[in-house]
């Protein structure tokens, strides 16, 4: 009588842990937090659908410093102030990457089908506190170039290389006073 018992509380409880075990390892999705101010399915479009355009568009020094000679393109440096003032491309225009909205935007570039012309920190070596560089993944220019997307522009051109500060043929320059 005692095995009986035995072998239907085993029978019994079996299942039991079974389930619960099963119910620990099905994770469920988390509900989504609605905010209709940012749309990160957009966000992966945008980067999917450029991918390959974007190499196209990145530029060798050579090809940079041609480009910006032409008539109409912008120089957009989406640095911070500080490190702008500190040594930047000559002509550039700085609008901090944080500041991007539809109305700065409209100001530094008025022209949505304007060549644009990005360069970052991650371009420049030999001068750490104008030009500290970002983790690769977090580079400047990755951001930049897909925000410009979300807001419309087209004609998006990259500086491509790493360049030393003392030996680029691009005319940098410093707002700040000598020490």
């Amino acid at each position: 009588m005692k095995q009986v018992v035995l072998i239907l509380l085993v029978l019994v409880t079996i299942p039991m842990f079974s389930e619960s075990s099963k119910k620990k390892k099905t994770k469920s999705k988390p509900v989504p937090i609605e905010n209709k101010l940012i749309d990160y399915t957009e966000f992966k479009r945008i980067v999917n659908r450029s991918e390959g355009e974007r190499e196209t568009h990145r530029l060798t020094e050579d090809q940079f410093l041609k480009l910006m000679s032409e008539e109409g393109v912008v120089l957009l440096d989406a640095r911070s102030e500080n490190r702008f003032h500190l040594l930047h491309i000559k002509g550039a225009k700085n609008l901090p990457f944080t500041e991007f909205t539809k109305e700065s935007l409209a100001e530094v570039i008025p022209e949505k089908k304007s060549k644009i012309l990005i360069y970052c920190n991650n371009n420049f070596e030999g001068n750490q506190e104008a030009f500290a560089a970002k983790s690769p993944a977090a580079s400047l220019n990755l951001s930049t170039y897909n925000s410009l997307k979300a807001y419309g522009y087209e004609s998006i051109y990259e500086l491509g290389p790493l360049l030393d500060v003392k030996k680029t043929v691009l005319p940098l320059v410093s707002d700040s006073p000598a020490p």
